[in-house]
């Protein structure tokens, strides 16, 4: 087991930010995991579980250990007439996982293509696009109990999945770590591409008949013409989550905001684009020094080089502060902070 001291951990998350961990291991298997849980770092250390780093703004360095989760492995564990079922390792990345399960045929996962992250991170999060929730598809989680190294099955209604949400994330936050989970997949598939920007592309693409390849083809299109490449610069995607609104709020704001878009969620709630809340803010394509707001999405804040995460902390509350004070509506960080 090799446990590394003062690790850098720029290359540990895509905002690119400069910092260390006073320890760092990379975890390759589920017994790997569970021996870690029993090492006397980790006991006597606070922990962190991360995958690639693209839902986490670090604002300074990290004084215990660091675990990247690094599980790989895909396989087809199960399959019928209709569906397959596909595990994946918790540290398979995501996109990748989902590029191989269209070209099995199996879909399900298409309209999710080009998420950055890993596996692992999907669940927690509760992962979506374009119409689409991962939960829709998870079978099943499995997770070691980081208090025992008990390792447990979660079937999907265990996972309380809501809204960028899932019981990883409130009552049981910190108590789990994720080591593989089990997709239900389909191959009779029925297509999702009525999120009006997915359409459009399809029909700029003269795709009268999609397929799971075509649908993923035109998300990947969309991401890359809107959202920035980590890579190129730095950024962890959309910053915060769109606020869900009552219908009755809604109308009220409307009065003062006829244009104001919404997506539905249920019969008693809205969604309304953060990005667009921000935008008429005044923040998109401003930049203060090495950090700032993407000039063609709102919702991405980025680091041009050599911004803090202090520095891109303190830019995401300014925004967050105006949008309540002219809407009068909470914007919550999807990052996570550290």
């Amino acid at each position: 087991m090799h446990i590394q001291e003062n690790h850098p951990l720029k290359k540990h998350n895509t905002f690119g930010i400069d910092g260390k961990a006073r320890y760092f291991i990379e975890i390759t298997s589920a017994q790997a995991f569970v021996e870690l849980l029993h090492h006397p770092i980790f006991r006597e250390n606070q922990h962190l579980i991360v995958g690639e780093g693209s839902n986490i703004l670090f604002t300074r360095d990290f004084d215990g250990l660091i675990i990247q989760m690094a599980i790989g492995g895909i396989e087809t564990v199960s399959e019928d007439e209709k569906c397959c079922w596909v595990r994946a390792g918790a540290g398979v990345q995501w996109h990748h996982l989902v590029i191989s399960c269209i070209k099995a045929g199996f879909g399900g996962l298409e309209n999710l293509s080009l998420i950055p992250g890993t596996v692992g991170a999907a669940p927690i999060q509760n992962i979506g696009a374009y119409g689409i929730e991962v939960k829709e598809y998870i079978e099943e989680v499995g997770a070691c109990a980081l208090a025992t190294g008990k390792q447990r099955i979660f079937q999907n209604d265990e996972c309380q999945f809501a809204y960028r949400d899932s019981v990883f994330k409130n009552s049981l936050k910190g108590q789990y770590g994720i080591t593989h989970v089990v997709f239900r997949l389909t191959k009779k598939h029925t297509l999702h591409t009525s999120y009006q920007v997915l359409a459009k592309r399809l029909a700029e693409m003269q795709d009268s008949e999609p397929t799971i390849a075509s649908v993923s083809d035109a998300v990947i299109h969309i991401r890359q013409s809107k959202l920035p490449d980590p890579a190129e610069i730095g950024n962890a995607g959309s910053f915060f989550k769109n606020p869900v609104v009552s219908k009755a709020f809604y109308k009220d704001l409307q009065k003062s905001f006829p244009g104001i878009p919404w997506y539905p969620v249920d019969e008693n709630s809205l969604k309304i684009p953060a990005g667009w809340l921000i935008e008429q803010c005044g923040w998109k394509g401003k930049r203060f020094g090495d950090t700032g707001v993407h000039h063609k999405q709102a919702l991405v804040l980025v680091n041009f080089g050599n911004a803090t995460g202090r520095e891109i902390l303190e830019l995401s509350e300014m925004i967050a502060g105006s949008v309540q004070q002219k809407f009068k509506v909470l914007l919550e960080p999807e990052v996570n902070i550290v």
